[in-house]
């Protein structure tokens, strides 16, 4: 009996100096001491909530105290509450369940900007310029874009009925829409530019942007296409394994196209092309400027190191971090930071960035980058920085650390603030909408086809005169010599509108274009894309 006591104590003394081994070895082995600290977060958040001087909500004080931290990390590793959640997912998931509209709120009124092509909207007949002024036979006041959104969405498959005034039909009519899948899509525009050359503008990185990009190079293709310009601008990327893809169309053999480097071994990876397409061959100019980020960096920063094509615009945003997202359990998530990514040549992109700058700064710092406009084939516009220098697959210099620097760098001239304002006001929409509701009927009779409206049709004075002084009844003071600097593109935007009321984006971006320096320069550049590319 007494060995069998002394059997038990001596498994509890074992225990208790495992234990606090235990203890002490992972306090040396951990230098920040977690534990420590998660136990003063909670001892704080305990005290605040037991005595001060007015009840306190935990749960934003928790999200604040989140947010706070990640201050601390670099600018992109972010906190998203979950009532953000659905909507980011959904814009890189590339769908989401509704009646598939977009829609704009004109004085209280719900206006249908578009039917998204293929949804259950455009398919009953839902038009461009519809209002919808009930909704389950229910009408509105003082509505809202997230009332909107909360009252149109719903599962696949249910059921809701809006009415509608079409301005010129008497009455209005009542639709019961069946609610679907809607795609989002991450090509805006594609279409031939002349009968060589196609066009395509991508704005984001999403789950199905490499079928789009693909689809929509086939339909060029059986065009006449023979040459492409990507307008990668105001891209702020997106999926790395889509941008991979992307690449993949327009390289070679199984030539490198990203790889990232981590502290943590199971996040080094590098990605190569691996797979043959038609397009490998094919001249290209890709479009950039600072809105440029992330993924679009990897497809343009890909291209330049092998050079496959030119990169025309400005130098692009720097960012050089890939994020992976964690949802947690209240349906909030956070996106972490996990690695660097680098280009083929081994050009880190992502800018210097300082902890404790606000985040205000750093996506402040990425506008002006360029103070050089002009040809910088071989780059010597970077020559004087700091940047490490790298070798191309063809032996030009190009420099790291700081996005990509275009082979052609050429400035997009900054609108007025007369201008500016009649943008930031919606007023281009605003009043195109009111004058396609009395000469609707009248553009489409004349106007058959996008060709013959953008051959034949023009802003006359009058109409030109009208808008001027619509602006002015909503409080935008003409300044004359910035009327005066703008008038073509305010026509040009004028025509823009309502092309795209009939035509959507394939009528919007080639009125515009024909504006856009960056665009008319990329167009001129094919011959020495094809020379740099070794294509002849």
């Amino acid at each position: 009996m007494k060995n069998k006591r002394f059997g038990y104590l001596f498994v509890i003394v074992v225990l208790m100096l495992g234990i606090f081994g235990g203890i002490q070895i992972e306090r040396a082995i951990s230098g920040d001491n977690l534990q420590e600290q998660l136990r003063k977060f909670n001892d704080v958040l305990s005290i605040t909530k037991k005595y001060y001087v007015e009840e306190v909500d935990t749960q934003k004080l928790v999200e604040a105290a989140i947010k706070g931290m990640y201050d601390q990390l670099d600018p992109h590793s972010v906190y998203i509450p979950a009532k953000q959640l659905e909507s980011v997912q959904e814009e890189f998931r590339g769908n989401f369940e509704g009646i598939g509209i977009e829609f704009q709120i004109i004085s209280d009124t719900i206006v249908v900007v578009s039917p998204i092509s293929g949804g259950p909207s455009d398919a009953l007949g839902i038009i461009a310029g519809d209002r919808i002024v009930k909704i389950n036979n229910e009408g509105y006041k003082k509505i809202t874009n997230d009332d909107v959104r909360n009252k149109l969405r719903g599962p696949k498959g249910s059921k809701v009925d809006v009415t509608i005034y079409r301005p010129g039909i008497d009455g209005v009519m009542d639709f019961t829409i069946v609610r679907d899948k809607i795609p989002l899509y991450s090509v805006d525009a594609h279409f031939m530019i002349d009968s060589e050359t196609g066009y395509i503008s991508l704005s984001k990185f999403s789950e199905t942007t490499f079928n789009e990009v693909k689809s929509s190079l086939d339909d060029l293709d059986k065009r006449g296409m023979k040459k492409l310009i990507l307008d990668l601008r105001n891209n702020s990327g997106g999926y790395m394994n889509e941008s991979v893809k992307v690449s993949d169309l327009f390289l070679d053999g199984n030539k490198k196209i990203v790889f990232t480097k981590s502290r943590i071994r199971e996040f080094v990876e590098e990605y190569s092309a691996s797979r043959s397409f038609k397009y490998e061959k094919m001249p290209i100019v890709i479009l950039v400027n600072n809105g440029s980020a992330s993924a679009s960096e990897i497809v343009s920063g890909a291209i330049q190191d092998w050079d496959r094509g030119l990169i025309v615009g400005e130098t692009t945003f720097g960012k050089g971090l890939v994020q992976r997202q964690f949802e947690l359990n209240d349906n909030s998530a956070i996106r972490l930071t996990i690695s660097q990514y680098y280009t083929p040549v081994g050009r880190l992109i992502q800018r210097d960035y300082e902890k404790g700058t606000s985040k205000e700064d750093y996506y402040r710092a990425s506008l002006g980058q360029d103070s050089l406009e002009g040809d910088n084939i071989d780059h010597q516009v970077e020559k004087d920085t700091s940047r490490p220098i790298y070798k191309t697959n063809a032996g030009r210099s190009v420099f790291g650390g700081g996005g990509i620097t275009p082979d052609f760098i050429i400035k997009s001239p900054p609108l007025t603030k007369y201008t500016s304002q009649l943008l930031r006001k919606n007023l281009f929409y605003q009043f195109v909408l009111g004058y396609l509701d009395k000469n609707g009927k009248m553009i489409q009779s004349k106007f058959p086809n996008f060709e013959s409206f953008k051959k034949s049709y023009n802003i006359e004075d009058k109409m030109f005169n009208d808008f001027i002084n619509y602006g002015k009844s909503q409080d935008v003071e003409i300044v004359n010599d910035e009327l005066k600097k703008d008038t073509e593109y305010i026509r040009a935007r004028l025509k823009a509108q309502i092309a795209r009321s009939y035509w959507r984006n394939e009528g919007w971006y080639p009125i515009l274009l024909e504006l856009d320096p960056q665009f008319i320069k990329a167009l001129s550049l094919f011959p020495e894309a094809e020379k740099l590319a070794k294509l002849k």
